[in-house]
C-alpha cells in the first residue's frame, strides 16, 4: 500500500486508495472504519457509510453488506512486524492497477503489507496480580478500600486515624487486607465487615 494514504470509502460501495496526508494527519472521515471482533483470529470492518466490507465474486473489495457473513470476514497475518489482511478467497488485500482493493495474491508481499490505526488507548497490563485497590503506598490503599466498602450516607468518608505502621508491617507479613478489615470494624461504619 501507498505511504500515507488511507483506504477511502466510496459512496458505490468500492474502495481506493485516498489522498495522501501528512505524518501529523489523521483520516477523513470516509477512511475510518470500525472493526469488530467475529473470533479469536477473525475481524470484520464496517465503513462509514454503515456497510460491512466484503468480497465480490470478482474479487474487489466492496461495502454493500448490512449484515456479517463468511465474505465480511477478515484475517489479520502478522510477518515481521508487519500485517496483512487475508480475505474469505485466502488471499490478501493489496491496491490493483484500476484503482480499486482487490484480494488476488495468495502470498503477502509489500504491496500487500499494512497498517492499522486505532484511537483505543492500549491496556497497560501489569506483571504482578495486584488489584487497582492495593497499588500504592498503605494509606493511599487503605483510603481506596473505605471508598469501595464503606457505607457511607452522610457523603463523609471514616477513615482510622491509628499509625499505618501496623498496615506496613501487615503489608509485609500477608495479613494486609485482614488488618484493613480490622481497621474498618473499628470504626463502626462500615456494615459490611462485621
Amino acid at each position: 500500500m501507498q505511504n500515507n494514504s488511507y483506504i477511502h470509502a466510496l459512496d458505490t460501495g468500492l474502495f481506493t486508495i485516498g489522498a495522501p496526508h501528512n505524518d501529523d494527519e489523521g483520516p477523513d472521515p470516509p477512511e475510518q472504519f470500525t472493526a469488530i471482533k467475529v473470533s479469536d483470529s477473525r475481524i470484520a470492518l464496517k465503513s462509514g457509510y454503515g456497510k460491512y466490507l466484503g468480497l465480490n465474486s470478482d474479487g474487489l473489495v466492496v461495502g454493500r453488506s448490512d449484515a456479517i457473513g463468511v465474505r465480511e470476514q477478515w484475517e489479520p497475518v502478522f510477518q515481521d512486524g508487519k500485517m496483512a489482511l487475508l480475505a474469505a478467497n485466502s488471499c490478501f488485500i493489496s491496491y490493483s492497477d484500476s484503482g480499486d482493493i482487490a484480494a488476488k495474491s495468495t502470498t503477502a508481499g509489500g504491496d500487500e503489507m499494512l497498517k492499522i490505526r486505532s484511537n483505543t488507548e492500549r491496556e497497560v497490563k501489569h506483571k504482578d496480580n495486584l488489584a487497582d485497590e492495593d497499588r500504592g503506598n498503605v494509606k493511599s490503599c487503605e483510603l481506596n478500600y473505605v471508598k469501595k466498602f464503606q457505607s457511607f450516607q452522610d457523603q463523609r468518608l471514616r477513615i482510622n486515624e491509628e499509625d499505618a505502621t501496623s498496615l506496613k508491617r501487615a503489608r509485609t507479613d500477608g495479613k494486609f487486607h485482614e488488618t484493613l478489615l480490622d481497621r474498618r470494624s473499628k470504626m463502626k461504619a462500615d456494615r459490611y465487615c462485621k
